[in-house]
């Protein structure tokens, strides 16, 4: 730098000609030297604004937003805001070219099975004109697939279904008048065989028949008011719908139907909606509104053949609305949250929210009794949001450390319950497109390579490369499932891969720890084991989900547990004992030979056996230094690199040409398991052969590898919902801010949950293996005690 400043300081005088460029070497030092300076400015700023926006304080703005939304949402629920019924039959969109959404909760498509079902042994009565006529035929086609069109225009129309005893009937009436209400009055007599569920709706004949008159209008409001009094009356029994028109399209319309315009019907609408809302003075009315039909109709009438008939897709929209508006409540599809009464807290529920009460409470005492005995805090990793580990041992923790973490699990539980099983934020259904998953995947994938940096050590996986791919194939997943991607085929044989990587990983390491450490004690197993269950334990009972439902935690436990068994038991083979004589290694190999046998035989996964395989290849090549693992060193020698990567790029262009061409997923998943370890040891070798690509790590990958665990299970409650099966909704009406709040406070979520795991394990597993087993056995015990107190409470009403 001295000799940089000397030359710049000894230029020519004022007014003598210019000073020739600078030799090359100098402009390249100058190049350098400024670029060193902008990655130290850059570095400094990023440091500086971590400072500031560190994890703790992203949590606090996650709280203040949960709470400001639980305050919005409460108040808007309460203030004119309506319930999922209302948004059901009044509000929507269309998410697709044939898919609706309701405003604020999600609508279950309707099988068959599922119709009878509902309405077994069930009267259900269709009144009014064609048009109610078409919503009919789209009714009985959800019951019976196989119905045709085929009744009498103008007349009546009966529809059986003789296995569940359901009716479904059509009747003429083309106009609110006399002859509808004396058909209403016949069905509020006692010995009169009643409807459950009655659908009018009537005016254009009306409106037709009359040329569209002002007095017809005021005719129609007369007729109306008194038809309403019969139809709170079947109300009170059974469930009432009157259909508002449907907008036509008035440039097809025919000679004889040109007086039906848009602007008349439209006052016809405001007519039925004040006569039927007028009962809302004294309580709420009994008859709903069903106008959801009208406002797709609004989107789609131009389709329409004859300017007033609907497109089948669009009454379609219609009766399917009718369906979840008479079924979900009976019925309750976890994927229909409109019009369903939420049950109420089951008795396990009661007892995990006294528990956290509990804690709550005593950790107020214990801080306002000033025990502020804790672990000493540890310094957050500016760079990294990490923690880093402390200089010198940690403080023990003090009896107040442990219910300070279970009152924060307990505030967290809250959110779950709020989220998915109580009625306070909206839920929509998924739908794909392209762009909705491809578009977060560059975005990821852009900020994962910005955030680079050099790796501590170079071996083959190591943690921090472990860490980084269960990072971004965490986050990859997370897109799939928000944006409904297993519908498109391709993607989802890909993602099929990434979950088989993940068993992979399962057995790479668990086999590599016990190889090398042969640590088989208690503590680590219970370590282990509280780490992977210890949050979907908690969410069985705060939820009321079984344990198997979050499929891949009990499959890894599974696993670790396989894992440990094999390489416990005699002969106990280790890698100290294998380097004295080679002969262990054939031991080893027998070992996953009758692993492999066994996962054959009761058909399992065989990523898993895949990883251990690969482990113990790895660390015996390792231990006789076949690899090259030094720093800036490719894996193998120069030719076996090459053709090695050449192979592995191949194979990957090969699978996503196979996984394109798949016509079902059946199809795919039949070759799936024989295949998916081929893609899983390319991106190994593609990632680890070049020097310089074990040299560096995406820092940002491996943020969310840490908490992947707790990421995954946690989506299926605070950022999708209805179990997986929907979207929750905080911000209504705008999709992109929805999603970035929502995600926001998921992975906050997540990182506390993680923390409070840790934090937990200390505490409930001693490394002192007798109090381990005493801690054990009162788990046991208490085990006992709530699923005895829980049979109990089932077999109560029965009694």
């Amino acid at each position: 730098m001295e000799e940089e400043a000397a030359d710049g300081a000894g230029g020519a005088p004022g007014g003598a000609q210019p000073p020739p460029p600078p030799p090359p070497h100098r402009t390249a030092a100058c190049c350098h030297g400024g670029a060193k300076m902008a990655v130290l400015a850059y570095s400094l700023g990023k440091r500086e604004i971590n400072h500031h926006f560190t994890i703790r304080n992203a949590k606090l703005i996650a709280l203040v937003v949960v709470a400001s939304l639980l305050v919005f949402h409460t108040a808007s629920r309460y203030h004119g805001g309506g319930d999922s019924c209302e948004w059901l039959l009044s509000r929507g969109r269309y998410l697709g070219e044939n898919v609706w959404q309701p405003y604020g909760c999600m609508m279950h498509k309707y099988k068959s099975i599922e119709a009878k079902t509902c309405l077994a042994e069930k009267r259900v009565a269709f009144v009014g004109d064609s048009r109610i006529r078409q919503l009919f035929y789209s009714f009985i086609k959800i019951i019976d697939p196989e119905q045709r069109e085929d009744g009498n225009k103008h007349e009546d129309i009966s529809f059986e279904e003789k296995s569940s005893s359901l009716n479904v009937d059509f009747l003429w009436y083309p106009e609110a008048n006399n002859s509808m209400k004396e058909r209403l009055i016949s069905w509020t007599h006692e010995s009169s065989a009643k409807p459950d569920v009655v659908i009018l709706g009537a005016a254009t004949w009306s409106i037709k028949l009359h040329s569209g008159s002002s007095e017809t209008l005021q005719q129609y409001k007369v007729n109306l008011t008194a038809i309403a009094v019969h139809l709170e009356r079947l109300a009170e029994r059974g469930e009432v719908y009157w259909v508002l028109q449907d907008p036509v399209n008035e440039e097809v319309l025919s000679e004889n139907r040109k007086m039906i315009t848009n602007q008349k019907l439209e006052l016809y609408n405001e007519a039925a909606a004040d006569v039927l809302n007028s009962s809302k003075r004294n309580g709420r009315s009994r008859v709903k509104l069903l106008a959801a039909s009208r406002q797709a109709a609004l989107e789609t009438i131009a389709q329409s053949d004859d300017g007033l008939h609907l497109p089948e897709s669009t009454r379609n929209v219609g009766a399917m609305v009718l369906m979840n508006s008479v079924c979900n409540k009976l019925l309750r599809p976890i994927d229909g949250s409109c019009c369903q009464t939420l049950p109420p807290p089951n008795l396990l529920q009661k007892m995990a929210a006294c528990f956290f009460l509990g804690s709550a409470l005593v950790f107020l005492v214990l801080h306002v009794l000033g025990n502020n005995r804790h672990r000493r805090p540890v310094p957050p990793d500016v760079e990294s949001l990490e923690e880093k580990k402390p200089a010198t041992a940690a403080v023990p923790f003090g009896p107040k450390a442990p219910f300070h973490a279970l009152c924060r699990m307990g505030v967290i539980m809250g959110y779950f319950y709020l989220c998915d099983r109580a009625d306070v934020f909206m839920k929509e259904q998924k739908f794909y497109t392209h762009s909705t998953f491809f578009i977060p995947l560059v975005y990821i994938f852009v900020l994962g390579v910005f955030y680079s940096e050099n790796s501590k050590e170079t071996k083959l996986l190591n943690r921090e490369q472990t860490d980084e791919w269960k990072g971004w194939m965490q986050l990859v997943i997370l897109i799939y499932h928000i944006s409904g991607a297993s519908a498109f085929i391709p993607v989802y044989m890909h993602v099929r891969v990434l979950v088989a990587a993940y068993l992979f990983q399962t057995g790479y390491g668990h086999f590599s720890f016990f190889w090398l450490k042969g640590d088989f004690g208690l503590y680590r197993v219970c370590q282990v084991l509280f780490r992977l269950n210890f949050l979907v334990l908690v969410l069985c009972v705060v939820m009321d989900r079984a344990y198997q439902f979050y499929y891949f935690v009990p499959l890894v436990t599974f696993w670790f547990v396989v894992i440990y068994a094999m390489l416990a038991m005699w002969p106990q083979i280790l890698q100290k004992k294998a380097n004295s004589s080679g002969i262990w290694h054939l031991g080893v190999l027998a070992k996953l030979l009758g692993l492999l046998m066994f996962i054959c035989f009761f058909a399992f996964s065989q990523a898993v056996i895949h990883g251990m395989l690969f482990a113990f290849i790895y660390l015996v090549l390792q231990k006789r230094q076949v690899l090259s693992e030094s720093k800036g060193e490719a894996l193998f020698s120069g030719r076996i690199s090459n053709l090695l990567l050449f192979l592995s790029i191949f194979s990957f262009i090969i699978y996503s040409i196979w996984a394109s061409s798949c016509k079902t997923k059946t199809e795919c998943n039949e070759m799936h398991p024989y295949i998916s370890v081929v893609q899983i040891l390319a991106f190994i070798l593609i990632r680890n052969i070049p020097g310089y690509a074990r040299s560096i790590y995406s820092s940002f990958f491996a943020w969310f590898g840490k908490i992947s665990l707790e990421l995954f299970i946690c989506q299926y409650h605070i950022w999708l919902a209805a179990d997986t099966k929907g979207i929750l909704v905080l911000i209504p009406g705008n999709p992109s801010l929805n999603i970035m709040v929502s995600t926001f406070i998921f992975v906050c979520v997540a990182h506390e949950i993680s923390l409070i795991t840790n934090d937990l394990a200390q505490v409930v597993i001693p490394k002192d293996s007798v109090a381990l087993l005493k801690r054990l056995g009162a788990v046991g015990l208490l085990s006992l005690v709530v699923l005895l107190l829980t049979r109990g409470s089932q077999s109560t009403p029965g009694d």
